[in-house]
């Protein structure tokens, strides 16, 4: 609650300064979306000490590999962004975020085809803000780009051995577990205020400490497989590089 707190009034905090200002066309900035792809390193300590383990089995005839990152799209939307006269721009924004990874491997007596599976799916709701400079008319410095996340994670395991049925578990986080991205990064422009290429570089505070499936017992997974690490321990390295599209408010 106290984090959410923090952001709402940075948030109200720079729309009253901006809406003090004078932006000449499009007097209350530019609203606008966004759309690009996304790369997430994160530290799934629990889920690998139990691959660790699984790849141990006698059942194994291809190992599983590790997860330690995943790759996706992210698509938001500007609520505005507006850029002073001394060259500093100002962004408030939103975005939904689906990145996954899928490892494979092979199980059963003379079985070699990848009928083993293992999907770590995310997806997550975020809310931010970045403050940048336009030190060109065609470059400008993301200097700092802040978001809050709402994560949520499901992980799918799944087994298909020939004349038997495809056997599907999935265990799910709790609901919107709160994380936050911070980074800086480069927006280049392609036509000024409307059209733009984005990359941004940072680092994502994430931690699921366990997922859980309703309809087996126990439910927790890190129960059931006797696991002591956090399912998700951290997050990690981030990078996106997106194309932005503006309109002028007024």
């Amino acid at each position: 609650m106290r984090k959410q707190f923090l952001f709402t009034f940075l948030i109200l905090s720079l729309t009253g300064v901006i809406s003090a200002q004078n932006f000449g066309f499009g007097c209350l900035g530019f609203v606008g979306g966004y759309g690009g792809f996304s790369y997430q390193k994160y530290n799934a300590a629990g889920l690998n000490e139990y691959i660790r383990e699984f790849n141990l089995t006698e059942f194994v005839n291809t190992p599983v590999d590790e997860f330690s990152y995943a790759v996706g799209y992210r698509v938001g939307l500007n609520f505005f962004r507006a850029t002073f006269e001394n060259g500093i721009i100002v962004t408030a924004k939103g975005y939904y975020q689906f990145i996954d990874k899928k490892n494979k491997g092979g199980v059963g007596i003379g079985q070699s085809e990848d009928n083993y599976s293992i999907d770590l799916d995310f997806r997550n709701w975020s809310l931010g803000f970045d403050v940048g400079w336009e030190f060109t008319k065609v470059v400008s410095w993301k200097i700092l780009d802040g978001s809050l996340n709402f994560n949520n994670v499901t992980l799918t395991r799944s087994i298909d051995l020939p004349g038997e049925p495809t056997s599907i578990n999935k265990y799910k986080s709790d609901a919107g577990v709160i994380g936050y991205s911070i980074g800086t990064g480069v927006i280049v422009a392609i036509l000024k205020d409307y059209i733009s290429i984005e990359g941004l570089a940072g680092y994502t505070h994430l931690k699921i400490n366990d997922v859980y499936n309703s309809d087996e017992s126990p439910t927790s997974f890190l129960e059931k497989y006797n696991i002591k690490n956090k399912f998700i321990d951290s997050g990690g390295f981030t990078a996106v590089i997106q194309l932005n599209v503006g309109f002028p408010l007024l």
